[in-house]
């Protein structure tokens, strides 16, 4: 369940969280259209700060330009925005959810003269699977339904339409059993997780997913520098799921789930069985880092 913070950034305004309303034919909860981020602040020894802000909000706004979505506020305000938000809260640890949603006012199909509204709210959220799952890796399941075809829906868009497919491929892995579901692309090649991207390791060297039909993640991004920081070499090639099976290691990457090893797919075991030495020099530098307690990334955070 959500833990309840004190106030939450709408349109401006901060307002008391149980003020923080909508009106019931808001847009785009009936026709799924609104772009969102996934943002994290870590608590380091010189106070609170937002991993890799300025990406975000830069990626929120993208969103926006794909989908034809004027933001009525500029990438240096919503960043403001944000900071004010969490600072609101008690300048804590916290996960950041910024929502650009199409409001009251029109119904129908076509959105125009849709207002378009903004939020900004934060709570505290620790590992998204859990300290085990963090420690000791999640078992995973490839889901039978997949991700759809690039133009079915634009995939470099963070859209909320986009994650009834997550949902059903999640729900479809829970009720088995499973942490998470493994999602396919149109072709049968691995495309990425309900809600992260994947990485496995073999013979010492990363392969990860090509930006062709997936989100362009932001941890992603960073694990990818990290790896060639550290002299991991790295692929960005497809991969199919049998390949999963016989790699390694395996493991996810994401805001929520930051790095979080795969142990088991379909029942097979990712090498040992246990999160591998690849994945385990990666996420020690990656909590290192957001913690801030590595200089040569500090350009990563803004400090609150």
């Amino acid at each position: 369940m959500l833990e309840k913070t004190e106030k939450i950034w709408m349109d401006g305004k901060l307002v008391p969280w149980d003020e923080a309303k909508v009106h019931v034919l808001t847009h785009s909860l009936h026709y799924g259209l609104a772009l969102f981020e996934g943002i994290r602040c870590y608590q380091t020894e010189k106070g609170p700060a937002i991993f890799r802000l300025p990406e975000h909000v830069k990626r929120l706004k993208d969103s926006a330009h794909i989908f034809m979505i004027e933001i009525p506020y500029s990438e240096e305000e919503i960043e403001k925005a944000i900071i004010d938000t969490v600072r609101a809260n008690g300048g804590r640890e916290c996960y950041i959810r910024p929502l650009v949603y199409l409001g009251y006012g029109v119904m129908g199909i076509s959105s125009k003269g849709c207002p378009v509204n903004l939020s900004i709210a934060v709570w505290p959220w620790g590992a998204y699977f859990g300290e085990d799952g963090m420690k000791h890796g999640i078992r995973a399941k490839t889901s039978s339904f997949i991700r759809g075809h690039v133009n079915s829906n634009m995939s470099r868009a963070k859209v909320t339409g986009s994650y009834v497919n997550s949902q059903l491929a999640k729900k479809e892995s829970v009720s088995c059993g499973y942490e998470e579901a493994l999602l396919l692309d149109t072709e049968g090649y691995v495309s990425e997780a309900s809600g992260a991207n994947v990485f496995i390791a073999r013979n010492g060297a990363l392969k990860t997913t090509p930006l062709t039909s997936i989100l362009e993640g932001i941890t992603r991004d960073t694990i990818i520098e990290l790896a060639r920081d550290l002299g991991i070499e790295l692929k960005e090639e497809r991969f199919t799921r049998d390949e999963v099976y016989i790699s390694d290691e395996a493991f996810l990457t994401g805001t929520a789930a930051e790095v979080t090893p795969i142990r088991e797919l379909d029942g097979r075991a990712i090498g040992t069985g246990n999160p591998g030495p690849i994945a385990k020099k990666i996420q020690d530098l990656f909590f290192s880092i957001v913690k801030g307690r590595e200089k040569k990334y500090d350009h990563w955070l803004t400090y609150i």
